[in-house]
């Protein structure tokens, strides 16, 4: 019988050629590229002694479906070497990635502090699941760096951090947080949707737990919901038991998208940054516009610790408007042809969406005019998209 080939180590290659090897077993798959989508629940063992044996948690040998299956470990595996972590636990969403890992380092009596600028469902499981079960949550200003030691307790168990910040993309110093975070012995949290693991890596910077919603860049389709949460080895025992015992699992389904989307994630991201940046410059230009909110670009305020921390930028950012009324920018967003409405982003449509930051800010104020723009640069061609933004923005001065 023909032996298949199994693919050679990735460890020394660039990312580019590991997103389109990581985690794939060709030996384990009978040659198929791609592992086969497991559609699973109970699994038989052959043996008493084999049923005796089995690890729930062993990624060779199914044990039940929620556990994983060849498929869940194949993309859990991609992802967490590309992160560069030990290892990486699938959810059903990026807030169950959110909730389950919040849960899984702190208990009640603890305390955790957390970026102003984190994405609003994150809040959400802060006030209406932590609160309530006496664990102490606390916003900080994102800017803060090193200054986030004077608010750091002696029951403080968690520091957690989204950079840049969903909406308004100010950009964390990672490693001066966790640096003091971890002198305090804190765990420390990153959302890392923003950049994907192809743009930042975050445990080279000191983080121990990073989370992205798949959902976004790395299913890249808007058609499947995802969450990831990688850890370092030290980090990952806490992880792993809270995940399991909450039951979190991704879907078969939407895993085979994931791991699909993960193989292409270098292309459609430097087209989605390469997109972006034309759109942000073109609106830097624009009369009406008082401020673009992009880190790539110099004039935003953390452009210096994203052009040392990031290895390049995603297809997300914001527009600060001079003045605006909310005719204005319904006149303007209503008939846009290549932009949609929609509370995701990250696939390869591009998105126009209104956002209010003063809504949820308690640890900094938000003082600039409301909405602002929040613009997700798709894979269309460039020009197409700023002669869509033209014609709103005549839209949106006849209205004001």
């Amino acid at each position: 019988m023909r032996r298949t080939r199994r693919l050679p180590s990735v460890s020394r290659v660039k990312d580019k050629t590991r997103l389109t090897k990581a985690g794939r077993d060709t030996e384990a798959f009978l040659g198929a590229v791609n592992p086969p989508v497991y559609h699973a629940s109970t699994i038989l063992f052959p043996t008493y002694a084999d049923l005796r044996a089995a690890d729930p948690f062993q990624t060779d040998r199914p044990f039940y479906g929620r556990r994983g299956t060849p498929g869940t470990w194949a993309f859990a595996k991609a992802v967490a070497e590309i992160e560069g972590g030990h290892m990486c636990w699938i959810f059903p969403s990026g807030l169950a990635a959110v909730a389950c890992t919040l849960l899984a380092y702190l208990n009640s009596g603890d305390h955790v502090l957390i970026t102003d600028s984190a994405y609003e469902p994150t809040r959400g499981v802060a006030e209406r699941i932590l609160k309530p079960k006496g664990i102490e949550a606390d916003y900080y200003d994102p800017t803060i760096g090193a200054g986030i030691a004077s608010l750091i307790k002696p029951n403080t168990k968690v520091v957690y951090l989204e950079s840049p910040g969903s909406l308004t993309f100010e950009v964390q110093d990672i490693p001066a947080i966790a640096a003091e975070a971890h002198k305090a012995g804190a765990t420390v949290i990153l959302d890392n949707t923003w950049a994907s693991p192809l743009f930042l890596k975050p445990f080279t910077l000191g983080v121990d737990v990073s989370i992205q919603a798949a959902t976004k860049y790395i299913v890249g389709h808007s058609d499947a919901m995802l969450g990831t949460v990688t850890t370092t080895e030290a980090a990952w025992l806490p992880l792993r038991n809270a995940a399991g015992a909450l039951g979190q699992c991704g879907g078969p389904d939407d895993i085979f998208l994931g791991l699909r989307g993960l193989r292409t994630l270098d292309v459609r991201l430097r087209q989605h940054q390469a997109n972006a940046l034309a759109l942000a410059h073109w609106l830097e230009a624009r009369p009406e516009v008082a401020q673009v909110l992009h880190p790539a670009l110099p004039s935003h305020p953390g452009h210096d610790i994203w052009t040392r921390d990031f290895l390049g930028a995603s297809g997300l950012f914001g527009v600060v408007l001079k003045q605006v009324t909310e005719p204005a920018i319904a006149a303007m967003l209503d008939n846009l042809e290549h932009f949609g409405m929609g509370y995701s982003w990250g696939g390869f449509e591009s998105l126009a969406l209104p956002a209010w930051p003063s809504k949820t800010r308690t640890a900094t104020k938000w003082t600039a005019p409301e909405p602002i723009l929040r613009i997700h640069a798709g894979l269309e061609d460039v020009d197409d998209l700023i002669a869509d933004l033209e014609q709103g923005f005549q839209r949106f001065n006849a209205a004001l």
